[in-house]
């Protein structure tokens, strides 16, 4: 069942209802996304939680620990809700120190869906994400031969919807002329508005866009600002900017991240207030 108590309601990926609150289970690995959490149970918990309150979008990665995450999500949740939706991302491995290698090459991008498949225990991934750039974001490039090897998995069955994530707008159109998609993940906040004529272009095709960062990169300045609103509303700063970014669109989807299920309701709670006509002009201000 969909829940519609959660702040934002719901978007259609494809033919799947989500909550425009998701969760997104990065945090849930060791320290830099790197092995085992230090608390096995409590990160079992927080997944649980997050479907107790109706979270029905939870966006992973094979990479992240790797392997850990989806491990996780698997013991805490498996079998699954037939409501509840698992996105994840291919096109990044890990190395020994701790980056994010690229691993775009056809044979990669097969191996990880069907390592995607296995570690969350699945037949069919819902959406995967082409992941494209590096760890300094979006670069351009051509991206067909990626993209056409996981369109090519889709005709096989093993994925419903593709999106692209760190792209830059043209990776964007070049997705959409070889296929259908759903989503695109890029960062984005209040202080980082690269994506203003994009995500509004998605918003009319409704696409959705899914911001990772939404705190992050603000400078002592813009951090000021932001907690004045915050101040005035009584709110934290990751409150106001949660709930500015659900009101930013409505294609916008929110998958914050976090390791405390204490911070979860803390996350739902805020992306709930209510940004007044004022709250939005001096917002809108930081990342002009």
């Amino acid at each position: 069942m969909i829940s519609t108590s959660l702040p934002g309601g719901t978007w259609t990926l494809g033919d799947l209802t989500v909550t425009r609150f998701g969760y997104g289970a990065m945090q849930l690995a060791g320290p830099w996304v790197m092995g085992p959490p230090a608390d096995h149970d409590g990160a079992l918990a927080v997944l649980r939680e997050a479907v107790n309150l109706g979270i029905t979008h939870i966006d992973t990665a094979d990479a992240y620990g790797p392997h850990v995450t989806n491990q996780l999500i698997r013991e805490a949740l498996h079998p699954y809700a037939e409501s509840l939706h698992i996105a994840t991302k291919v096109g990044a491995t890990r190395d020994e120190q701790g980056g994010w290698p690229p691993a775009r090459d056809p044979e990669s991008l097969r191996r990880a869906v069907h390592d995607n498949l296995e570690t969350l225990g699945l037949e069919v991934l819902d959406l995967v994400n082409l992941r494209l750039g590096n760890a300094e974001g979006p670069q351009p490039g051509p991206i067909a031969e990626a993209f056409e090897t996981l369109v090519e998995l889709q005709r096989q069955g093993l994925i419903r919807h593709l999106g692209v994530s760190n792209a830059t707008a043209e990776q964007v159109t070049e997705a959409k002329a070889i296929a259908p998609i759903v989503c695109v993940q890029n960062m984005y906040n209040l202080a980082h508005r690269q994506d203003d004529e994009l995500i509004d272009a998605l918003a009319e095709e409704g696409i959705a866009y899914v911001p990772f960062f939404p705190l992050g990169g603000f400078s002592p300045l813009q951090s000021s600002e932001l907690s004045a609103v915050a101040a005035r509303l009584e709110a934290t700063p990751m409150s106001v900017a949660l709930a500015w970014l659900l009101q930013r669109s409505p294609n916008i989807l929110l998958i914050p991240g976090t390791s405390s299920t204490a911070h979860l309701h803390e996350n739902v709670a805020g992306a709930g207030l209510s940004l007044s006509a004022d709250d939005l002009t001096a917002l809108d201000n930081i990342g002009r």
